[in-house]
C-alpha cells in the first residue's frame, strides 16, 4: 500500500491529466458484488445504467421510494489515481465502469457538466464520491485519508458519479469530451 507523502508527491501528476477529449483507458463491468469482468465496451442507459450492473439490485444510494438513485448510475475513475492505489493487483480492482485519463476536478468538470463518453451522455452528479470503506481496506488508509484531506475534496480524486441522460455505447479508447 502506497503512504500518504507519496501520494501527494504524486499530485501534480494526477492534476496534469487532460482536461478535454481524454481517452478512456479501461471498462469494468460489475454483475454481483466482487465479481470484476473487464469487457471491450459498456452500454450506458437512462433505464438501467450499465445493463446487468448490480446499481440496479444493490444501491448503495436509493430514492426515498426505494428505487436506485440515478445520481450514482456511473462512476468515472481518473487513470492516474488508479495506478497509485491499485498496486496489488490481488486486491479487487475500485469496480468504477470506467476508467479515463483526466482531470474529474470540480473546476474541470462542475456539478450539472455533461460529458460524451463514447455515444452516451452523462451528467456529473452532486454526490461526491469519498471512498467507501472497501476503498480503505483495499488500498490502505493514506489512499482513503488522501481522498478527503484539506482541499482534495474539490479534486475528486476518488472520481466522479454521473446520471446517465442519453443512452449509448462506449467503448476502450473513446474519448470523454466535456459538451
Amino acid at each position: 500500500m502506497i503512504a500518504f507523502d507519496d501520494l501527494q508527491a504524486a499530485l501534480p501528476h494526477v492534476q496534469a491529466a487532460p482536461k478535454d477529449h481524454a481517452p478512456v483507458t479501461g471498462l469494468c463491468f460489475r454483475p454481483g458484488v466482487g465479481e470484476r469482468v473487464f469487457p471491450d465496451r459498456l452500454r450506458l442507459t437512462v433505464a438501467e445504467g450499465v445493463p446487468g450492473d448490480r446499481w440496479l439490485s444493490r444501491p448503495w444510494l436509493r430514492l426515498p421510494d426505494g428505487r436506485p438513485h440515478p445520481a450514482i448510475q456511473v462512476s468515472i475513475l481518473p487513470q492516474r489515481v488508479l495506478d497509485l492505489v491499485w498496486r496489488d493487483r490481488a486486491q479487487p480492482h475500485p469496480g468504477d465502469p470506467v476508467i479515463a485519463d483526466m482531470d474529474l476536478s470540480e473546476a474541470n468538470v462542475p456539478v450539472d457538466s455533461l460529458l460524451q463518453v463514447g455515444t452516451a451522455v452523462v451528467r456529473v452528479s452532486d454526490v461526491f464520491n469519498d471512498g467507501c470503506v472497501k476503498w480503505k481496506v483495499r488500498y490502505g488508509n493514506a489512499a482513503k485519508d488522501w481522498i478527503t484531506a484539506p482541499g482534495h475534496p474539490e479534486l475528486r480524486l476518488r472520481g466522479i458519479l454521473c446520471s446517465v441522460e442519453r443512452d449509448g455505447e462506449v467503448r476502450v479508447g473513446d474519448r470523454i469530451m466535456k459538451l
